[in-house]
């Protein structure tokens, strides 16, 4: 999302940080890509409690001690 004002998220943040891409997110926690780009670049978007359980189903592959509160305001 080149462009805009929004800076990324903490999750894109972290998922830049690590390497990992957008689509290995998407197909690992089996979520539209466009849902994820929102997550990764929109530091105001507000995913579904359904989504945000997703991701961490996910990112817990990566990572086992990762949380919800590292990366959503919940």
């Amino acid at each position: 999302m080149s462009g805009t004002n929004r800076k990324r998220s903490k999750l894109g943040r972290f998922l830049e940080k690590k390497g990992y891409k957008q689509s290995e997110l998407s197909k690992t926690a089996n979520l539209n890509r466009n849902t994820v780009a929102k997550i990764y670049n929109d530091s105001s978007y507000i995913p579904s409690g359904t989504t945000i359980k997703k991701v961490m189903k996910a990112l817990k592959k990566f990572d086992p001690g990762l949380k919800a509160e590292d990366f959503f305001d919940i």
